[in-house]
């Protein structure tokens, strides 16, 4: 097989389950169950198809008006496979270190090897050899024209956060994301090993992974643990938790139940997935921390004693998250957002009564959309006489008060934490509220 052409055929099977089949790209992209063609990859290759595969997505329609301008007419309804061809060939050709004409060259050998698409072999040539002549100055206006983001995410964002903040927020989207560290001592110190910068939660980002993540100074001796600046806050919102006892509800990876075990508290960490909660007592081995694991079902769980504490980081549409992966956008919907944010409220609902009275409850999860955030809690206290919520006070976590909504909970977006340059910048984006037991 021609040298190169096995990475693009998979990374256009790839980006076709993605935005066909709505299938998430980590599942296709893992390194021990992904995609069969992902996984029969070197690892060189692996990481070029990760990287087509995150940029196709994430300059989505930016890629697509770039190839419309260069069509005489549109492509056929049913051509998916050569629309992937060429989005695949076209995310090299304006974005990667990837020569231009080995893009062209093998997007066409792979359009000549498929059933499908071998009549349209000159058509891709032509297209992108067009995109790539013309990119200097077509690029430029495209990305000003586009959002890349499909219809329905960003009619959500912009009525939920106003035209100018939805644009911060889609533009963030656009970069590549940073890697928080949550270090268990000395910030100043582990910065300076590892080539990053002390953030104003204690965390540790670095603008880029450079080789494994296992290479790491400190990751083989426990010493941090991966954690975006934002998912570290919503623990944080019980104060000291040293000696209380916490239940971790929907733990794993577990980046919440060592920050909880970290300061002292004896931790519960509920796990519904058995292969996650084996993944997170490994990743507590490594860390050193201690906490009881119990892989099961919220809804079945019934602890013998109810918790000083309960952190419910519940399943969400992940919409705060599409920087680290864009994929999202294309797998989910209106309707996604809907259904969770209904199990999300009956997840409340039972976790609330895991507390003792005075007891308190921080509900949390990673998405953008407010009704699985501050419309979901307001509601659920309407209902709910036995809680009420307790808010977040202004200088009780400075880190915390520019990101406090009217009510006291806290919101992150990813066009928030403004550093030293766009690529050190944002945050995933988070809602958390803490409530309280009354009886």
């Amino acid at each position: 097989m021609t040298p190169g052409l096995a990475a693009r055929k998979a990374a256009a099977k790839l980006l076709a389950a993605v935005v066909d089949a709505r299938t998430p790209l980590d599942g296709l992209t893992d390194h021990d169950h992904g995609h069969p063609q992902f996984r029969a990859l070197e690892p060189r290759d692996r990481a070029l198809v990760r990287a087509i595969l995150t940029t196709a997505l994430r300059f989505r329609r930016t890629i697509q008006a770039l190839i419309d301008a260069r069509l005489q007419r549109p492509l056929p309804a049913n051509a998916h496979a050569l629309s992937h061809i060429l989005h695949v060939a076209a995310a090299q050709i304006l974005f990667l270190d990837v020569p231009d004409s080995a893009a062209v060259d093998l997007a066409v050998t792979q359009a000549k090897s498929d059933p499908r698409t071998l009549r349209f072999s000159a058509l891709v040539n032509g297209v992108l050899r067009e995109v790539a002549r013309r990119k200097e100055r077509a690029l430029p206006a495209a990305l000003a024209r586009t959002g890349d983001a499909p219809d329905w995410f960003a009619q959500r964002l912009r009525a939920a956060y106003g035209e100018d903040r939805a644009a911060g927020i889609l533009a963030a989207h656009r970069l590549e994301p940073p890697l928080d560290l949550t270090v268990k001592s000395d910030p100043q110190g582990w910065a300076a090993r590892l080539g990053g910068v002390v953030l104003p939660t204690g965390g540790v980002r670095l603008a880029r992974l450079e080789g494994p993540l296992t290479a790491l100074p400190g990751f083989a001796e426990g010493e941090w643990w991966v954690q975006d600046a934002a998912a570290s806050l919503p623990a944080r919102l019980f104060g000291d938790v040293s000696g209380l006892r916490v239940v971790d509800l929907c733990a794993a990876p577990g980046g919440k139940t060592a920050q909880l075990a970290h300061a002292g508290a004896a931790v519960t960490a509920l796990e519904l997935s058995p292969n996650r909660a084996k993944r997170l007592a490994a990743n507590l081995e490594r860390l050193d921390l201690k906490a009881e694991i119990v892989q099961g079902d919220l809804f079945d769980y019934r602890p013998e004693a109810p918790f000083d504490a309960v952190l419910l980081d519940a399943p969400c549409s992940s919409t705060g998250t599409v920087r680290r992966h864009p994929d999202v956008p294309w797998t989910k919907g209106p309707q996604d957002v809907d259904k969770l944010a209904a199990l999300q409220a009956r997840m409340l609902a039972h976790a609330a009564m895991l507390a003792r009275p005075g007891g308190l409850i921080v509900f949390s999860n990673c998405s953008l959309d407010p009704a699985e955030g501050e419309d979901l809690v307001r509601d659920f206290l309407a209902a709910a006489p036995q809680v009420k919520a307790e808010p977040v006070r202004p200088g009780e976590f400075p880190f915390c008060d520019p990101l406090l909504t009217a009510d006291g909970a806290l919101r992150t977006t990813p066009a928030g934490l403004k550093l030293e340059t766009p690529a050190l910048s944002g945050l995933d984006g988070f809602f958390a509220a803490r409530l309280r037991r009354l009886s």
